[in-house]
């Protein structure tokens, strides 16, 4: 076994202007510039035969020496959610942003309301009201309609920047009643981007006159390298920390990204891979022994399931998963949860998750993660983040498993099942599975709706992306271009 013995990257030495730490350039950027580069140097090691450990250089972190059940919905920015999603549950177009930063501040004023047309039904906020969490998107993901020095803003600090600046007044007469302002952070890799998110919070707190650590944060460890530093990550937030959070499956998709270049270590059809397999289940028991150890809350992973509302055969069998899913957590010792309906919120603490469903023919595996991934992918590319697909809430992880497990299988050549039949995984089956999938999505949505819908355009995104000879780590970095409108001209600059 190869380990990484140390992160291989120092800290730039930052430049001192009246009294604060600037980088060269505007605020944060070379840092995160440098945090992304460091992502970069790791993804070499990896790919080289390398294996993603604990970091020597700060064990006396890790080895340095404590609870309310909470309930979280993950939705976008929408005046009918719960949850403020900004990042897998978003399709990042500038009127899906900025209709969230206005919901938002409605949504903090107690003004926001939404008005369901077709059930003549109006919702509003009761007077007490659960606690906001903004999930901003993650370091890697730019915002292109505002250029800094000609460069592309970080999508982040968009997110946060819009919804602090706007809100602050409220969160200063509201601090030290618990009102927050409260964040969720996903996608970090190591501890120094969750450094640079508490300089981003110290800033925000001493521009708005508010208390130190007043801000608050739940991390989302969703990623295979995360899970080496989750000591660490407390540790650069210890002044902002509420806990972490198990997010089940873009720690898949991770794994898979992860160890692209090591062939030992191929995950079976994503059906099959459940919080049961030993390695799911040792990450999820580190997350709660770290966090409980910490004194921080263990939040635990996603319930997909949708209610059925025409089988109820199908949707007690659904929410019965749901049930099992969350007794499972209860008893591993997490202090919370996830759901991705609010149907499931009764089923969540009434009680080793069942596989999403059956095994049917020996390529089911390639078909599903085929065709969910072209159907989440075109609803992305025209403005739904969150989108249900086979009674399952599915987000951008979605489409990421899908993508990365197709293109590991077609790298290596996989014999579907491990039958013996010698049915493997190459590009003409693929392209046959395609066609078939395709021809299955336009029966299934109807010929005007896949007409008229980016279904085509989805697929030779996803086609391309399965089988390019390098994995791109992102899916919606590239499919990001297609849903930007461009105005050289008429872009904000700072």
């Amino acid at each position: 076994m190869i380990g990484l013995e140390s992160n291989g990257c120092s800290a730039p030495a930052p430049r001192k202007t009246n009294g604060y730490d600037v980088p060269e350039g505007r605020e944060f950027r070379n840092h995160i510039k440098y945090a992304m580069e460091c992502r970069r140097e790791a993804k070499r090691r990896y790919n080289e035969g390398a294996l993603p450990g604990f970091d020597p250089a700060t064990r006396y972190i890790r080895e340095g020496h404590g609870l309310a059940r909470r309930f979280r919905l993950p939705w976008p920015i929408g005046r009918s959610k719960s949850r403020a999603d900004f990042e897998d549950a978003l399709s990042p177009s500038w009127e899906n942003l900025m209709r969230g930063q206005v919901n938002l501040k409605d949504a903090v004023n107690g003004t926001i309301m939404f008005t369901d047309k077709a059930r003549n039904r109006v919702y509003k906020l009761n007077d007490e009201t659960a606690k906001l969490f903004v999930r901003p998107r993650g370091w890697h993901l730019p915002e292109a309609q505002i250029l800094i020095d000609g460069e592309p803003a970080t999508g982040c600090l968009v997110d946060f920047g819009l919804y602090f600046y706007h809100n602050h007044a409220a969160f200063r007469k509201s601090q030290g009643q618990g009102f927050g302002p409260f964040f969720y952070l996903p996608k970090m890799e190591n501890s120094r981007e969750a450094r640079i998110w508490n300089s981003v919070f110290e800033r925000a707190e001493k521009m708005a006159g508010i208390e130190k650590g007043s801000i608050r944060a739940t991390v989302l460890i969703e990623t295979l390298p995360a899970v080496f530093q989750m000591d660490e990550i407390l540790y650069e937030l210890r002044d902002h920390s509420v806990g972490l959070n198990c997010g089940r499956w873009d720690y898949i998709f991770s794994y898979v990204k992860t160890f692209q270049g090591h062939p030992d270590r191929l995950l079976p059809d994503r059906v099959q891979v459940g919080m049961a397999q030993h390695f799911m289940k040792s990450y999820s028991d580190l997350l709660i022994r770290t966090c409980h150890r910490r004194g921080v809350h263990a939040m635990g992973g996603m319930a997909a399931q949708i209610p059925i509302r025409d089988d109820p055969t199908a949707n007690e069998a659904a929410f019965d998963l749901v049930r099992k899913d969350k007794l499972r957590e209860v008893k591993a010792g997490h202090d919370g949860t996830w759901a991705a309906h609010p149907g499931s919120s009764k089923h969540a603490w009434k009680s080793s998750p069942t596989p999403w469903a059956s095994r049917g023919s020996y390529d089911e595996g390639l078909r599903l993660n085929t065709r969910v991934g072209i159907q989440y992918l075109a609803a992305w590319l025209t403005g739904a983040g969150s989108v249900p697909l086979y009674n399952l809430m599915e987000d951008a992880a979605t489409a990421e498993i899908s993508r990365v497990q197709n293109w590991q299988w077609l790298k290596y050549g996989v014999e579907l099942d491990g039958d013996g039949l010698g049915v493997r995984v190459n590009r003409e089956l693929f392209g046959r599975v395609v066609e078939e999938e395709m021809g299955r999505i336009e029966r299934e949505v109807g010929k005007e709706k896949f007409k008229k819908g980016m279904y085509k355009e989805a697929c030779k995104i996803f086609i391309r992306q399965c089988t390019a000879s390098t994995l791109d780590d992102f899916l919606t970095l590239d499919a990001y271009n297609h849903i930007v409108i461009h105005h050289p001209n008429g872009q904000p600059k700072l």
